[in-house]
């Protein structure tokens, strides 16, 4: 059974950890808000940029469609990019991400399919590393931002049409968290190279357009901006999806800690109460003897 002064020294233990994800809950919570701001705001350009580029690839096709949009012709080689975050504390948010990522990975590989995975952030590296050691290419850090923004999309969104203009993948699949509030974060996989012809299909409004340059001029320029609109949308939603289970997290974390206090509390005092009552009779056996 623990001392009264190892009780003691538990209890001041917990206190500090109580304190500490109390501060970082409030933290989160404050940055919270301006990420989730962020990430509503990107939603209607991201889809307004999607029903532009759904109009103009309804009119492109063929051989004179951009290799962004119709692809290599093959879907042999696969990159993976898994975007995490750089710091932890945030419950199962980062490893909600790895997981999809895995599962997609091995799926492919059952397919007879080339994997590779290119990683964002820190912390989704050493679970990807011990399943697939040979499998990680391209680490991309953002340890050197405060918070991965547009500059960041458009660096990644840029190497990634790098690697697939020389030949280096096919397709590539994109993996983040979507934010959908502070209790949820649903793990999502968009392909985005080739760019996937969207589904919505431009609306005859009985009006001529003409395009100056051509279709196939504007959508080649087009492109890459929607690729990195995409990547930069999901590092929003990544954030706000990461700050919202840092709170939630911490949430729990402090409740846990006011419970054990009170559990080590109540032990404390009966085990006081023990001691006191052991010294009371030592001391009223003593007295009777005499």
């Amino acid at each position: 059974m623990a001392s009264l002064k190892e009780l003691k020294g538990r209890i001041n233990s917990v206190k500090s950890t109580q304190k500490i994800t109390k501060a970082k809950q409030m933290v989160a919570a404050a940055k919270l808000r301006k990420a989730q701001a962020a990430a509503e705001a990107a939603r209607p350009y991201a889809k307004r940029l999607s029903d532009v580029m759904a109009s103009l690839a309804g009119k492109v096709s063929g051989d004179d469609a951009p290799k962004l949009l119709s692809g290599t012709g093959s879907d042999k080689r696969h990159l993976l990019v898994v975007a995490n975050s750089d710091k932890g504390l945030a419950g199962a948010f980062n490893s909600n991400i790895v997981r999809s990522a895995l599962v997609k990975a091995r799926a492919l590989i059952a397919d007879g399919k080339e994997v590779e995975f290119y990683l964002v952030g820190r912390k989704g590296r050493a679970p990807i590393k011990r399943a697939f050691p040979a499998l990680v290419g391209t680490q991309f850090d953002t340890t050197d931002v405060r918070e991965p923004g547009y500059g960041e999309a458009e660096r990644i969104a840029d190497e990634l049409v790098d690697m697939y203009q020389a030949g280096k993948f096919d397709i590539a699949h994109l993996f983040f968290s979507h934010f959908k509030s502070a209790l949820t974060q649903e793990p999502t996989q968009q392909q985005i190279i080739p760019v996937p012809a969207p589904e919505i299909a431009p609306v005859d409004t009985g009006a001529v357009v003409e395009y100056e340059p051509d279709e196939e001029a504007i959508l080649e320029e087009l492109l890459p901006r929607y690729l990195k609109t995409q990547i930069f949308g999901a590092l929003l939603e990544n954030n706000a999806s990461e700050q919202g289970a840092s709170m939630t997290a911490m949430d729990n974390a402090t409740r846990n800690a006011g419970e054990l206090i009170d559990k080590l509390t109540i032990q404390y005092n009966r085990s006081r109460q023990a001691a006191i009552t052991t010294e009371l009779i030592e001391i009223i056996a003593g007295a009777e003897a005499l």
